[in-house]
């Protein structure tokens, strides 16, 4: 595919990359031209210097031949007038990043009036998928399919969890829930486990079903569902607004830090029913004396990668508070296992999977689409849903009879509201949602998993 991509900022850059990897012809659209060759030297992408809201800049870029236009520069306003002058241009399909809560209500209306075809918003995402695990502290990660109707859990294998040492197979015979271990991330490797794989201290596996069934099947093994009671926000920008609105509604005590007065009236006024303190949260004696050592969560939200991340190593070195840390860079991703940190999030990398999700639905629309699509492992896996819209050469056939390729795992299947977790004889039919796991490079759509 044809993308034009305006803004070569972090979420600029992150789409970027993601997209160079699976071989569409790039072309990059920003002002300023050391920020164009600094951060794109090293990708096959074509560049331009100019403005993204200019005809001339989008025609010389291209635009009337382009099958993708996305718009990430760090304007809310500047973005949707450049997908706007984009659709004037070509008959291109428009992704526009929108971050602000003003619009937030709006979007759908922004969509239908202004012909845009898909909004991206990274800290709303990054707030939702860091408020899962405030409600499941005891998860490194939660992954929802299906219209969260199944969840793909990753957890942290320890001596205490009763999962240690012990084979898939008898695991899922010893427990009575309808969820399957669908991968396992060991040593920076990922394993797609048959029956005879061996859980080991450390590993952190994947498991996949209904919330309800998942949950059920932790504590079985000792593993506590309890939401955090209260949670402490360091940072209160526009994710740490969002993620305090949604505990809120869960019903979770929040308090925020923030260095910037201004931001704390804000915070205070538009958020009423959190504490919102004006200091530098960075600080030990902050932390303390805003009571760290009985907090049940912390999140590490500064826009600095290095105060998060240090953020969470002190409040791990005095409190078994369960820590969640913002990361913009993902170049060091090996290192963050070293660290003992609990969950690191990349807001970059979320709205990459959502582009990536929507790139490979406009690519193969052979009877099923993408619904969700998330990068597993330091990307070494993918987890993804569709939906069968015709009959396959998949459909109707069991699952025990399929030649499936090496490292792909179909999870579940949900037919009329029922999820199932899929055994030999179950078969795919028209009308189906499937959530499939794998790790393997050949696979992108539904279409490949057959070998």
């Amino acid at each position: 595919m044809r993308i034009i991509i305006v803004g070569c900022g972090k979420v600029g850059y992150a789409i970027v990359s993601q997209l160079v990897k699976e071989g569409h012809t790039i072309t990059v659209i920003d002002n300023n031209k050391d920020r164009l060759s600094t951060r794109l030297g090293g990708l096959d992408v074509m560049t331009y210097c100019g403005d993204g809201c200019s005809f001339s800049a989008l025609s010389d870029a291209g635009i009337e031949t382009a099958d993708l236009f996305i718009a990430a520069m760090g304007s809310d306003e500047t973005n949707l007038l450049s997908c706007v002058l984009a659709k004037k241009k070509s008959k291109c399909k428009t992704i526009c990043r929108v971050r602000s809560p003003i619009y937030m209500n709006d979007v759908e209306f922004l969509k239908r009036e202004l012909d845009i075809d898909m909004v991206i918003n990274p800290e709303l995402d990054t707030a939702d998928e860091c408020a899962r695990i405030f409600k499941f502290p005891s998860a490194n990660k939660i992954d929802v399919f299906l219209s969260e109707r199944v969840e793909l859990v990753h957890f942290k294998v320890d001596e205490k969890s009763g999962l240690c040492d012990k084979r898939v197979v008898d695991i899922r015979k010893s427990t009575k829930c309808n969820v399957l271990i669908s991968m396992v991330e060991r040593d920076e490797e990922v394993y797609i486990p048959g029956g005879d794989f061996i859980i080991r201290r450390g590993d952190v596996i994947g498991v996949v079903g209904a919330p309800r069934e998942v949950y059920g099947f932790f504590q079985q093994f000792g593993v506590s569902i309890k939401k955090a009671a209260n949670v402490i926000i360091v940072g209160g920008g526009t994710t740490g607004y969002y993620l305090t609105k949604n505990l809120i509604a869960s019903g979770i005590r929040v308090k925020i830090i923030d260095s910037n007065r201004a931001r704390c009236e804000f915070l205070a006024e538009n958020i009423k029913e959190a504490d919102i303190i004006h200091g530098d949260g960075t600080t030990k004696e902050i932390l303390i004396e805003e009571g760290l050592e009985t907090a049940a969560g912390l999140a590490a939200f500064t826009s600095i990668d290095e105060e998060n991340i240090m953020l969470s190593i002190f409040a791990k070195s005095r409190t078994s508070v369960k820590t969640i840390t913002k990361v913009s860079r993902d170049s060091f991703t090996e290192i963050f296992s070293q660290l003992n940190l609990d969950t690191v999030v990349f807001p970059n990398r979320i709205v990459s999977d959502r582009v990536l999700q929507y790139v490979r639905s406009l690519q193969f629309t052979m009877g099923s689409d993408i619904e969700t699509l998330k990068k597993l492992g330091s990307d070494k896996a993918e987890a993804f849903s569709i939906i069968i819209k015709q009959k396959s050469k998949i459909t109707g056939i069991p699952l025990m009879n399929m030649k499936l390729k090496k490292n792909v795992l179909i999870c579940s299947i949900s037919r009329k509201g029922k999820n199932i977790i899929p055994g030999g004889s179950d078969t795919i039919e028209i009308g189906d949602r499937v959530v499939i796991v794998h790790a393997n490079s050949e696979v992108k759509t539904f279409e490949d998993i057959l070998q």
